[in-house]
């Protein structure tokens, strides 16, 4: 099914696979380096009719290939931060791997709107303060794509297609620079609740890593590990619907 326009905010960046529930609250979901928003298509129905569920779209890959890619991450949060719909619903964020940073810094600048998200939902990914050098960002492009088909080593479906994989090649440079060289500010700390998700086998993150996001919100917070590597949540979209359903509304899995 095709992806639809959520109708709000920046339709370039945002993209609704399912019809929106009255009433529900909003779930923007941000994939990791190199993704589309296609990547959630699986975890969005799953989660149908809690949320109204949109997907971010990045530029530099499919419908968006033609725009350049973004090589700072708060230039991203900001620009994600601005397309954000408008509509008055609850928001709750989720991020894997590099969108687990953008969630961080886009509940940032809601928090300094006054529209604090219900939930902040990471995964996949190292808190903040927990930051190494990185040199991938660097690498040619065989040894972009060798990172890659290591991280995803497990769901090497993920990246069959060597024609497209090196389509977004440029896209994914671009986003491996704005992680590698983003430093969490000094003291920054949500008053939003956040729910931290790692896979068991991650070698990007150790439940270490993942359990430090704690320091990074003084409201409720809640670590929870499931098994497999840095793609962990291929396997456990059901069970992170569940999650994530009843970190942020209460609702049972």
């Amino acid at each position: 099914m095709a992806e639809t326009d959520p109708g709000t905010g920046d339709a370039r960046w945002m993209r609704r696979f399912h019809p929106a529930p009255a009433d529900a609250p909003t779930l923007v979901l941000l994939p990791h380096a190199g993704g589309a928003a296609g990547f959630f298509r699986t975890f969005a129905t799953a989660l149908k009719p809690r949320f109204d569920v949109l997907a971010v779209q990045y530029p530099g890959r499919q419908d968006r290939r033609t725009e350049p890619g973004v090589e700072d991450l708060a230039e991203y949060a900001d620009r994600i931060h601005r397309a954000l719909p408008s509509d008055g619903r609850p928001l709750t964020l989720y991020g894997h791997s590099m969108g687990a940073l953008l969630a961080f810094e886009v509940a940032r600048r809601l928090e300094a709107d006054g529209r604090a998200p219900l939930a902040v939902v990471v995964s996949g990914s190292r808190a903040p303060s927990v930051r190494r050098e990185g040199t991938v960002h660097l690498r040619d492009d065989a040894g972009l794509i060798a990172e890659l088909r290591e991280l995803s080593a497990t769901h090497s479906s993920l990246l069959a297609d060597e024609e497209v994989l090196r389509m977004i090649l440029p896209a994914l440079r671009s986003d491996y620079t704005a992680v590698e060289r983003y430093t969490c500010p000094p003291g920054a700390v949500l008053t939003s609740p956040l729910l931290a998700v790692t896979g068991d086998a991650d070698r990007w993150t150790s439940v270490e890593d993942a359990a430090a996001w704690s320091g990074h919100t003084t409201g409720a917070f809640r670590l929870e590990v499931l098994a497999g590597s840095h793609f962990f949540v291929a396997d456990h979209w059901d069970r992170i619907a569940g999650l994530v359903s009843g970190f942020a509304l209460g609702a049972p899995a």
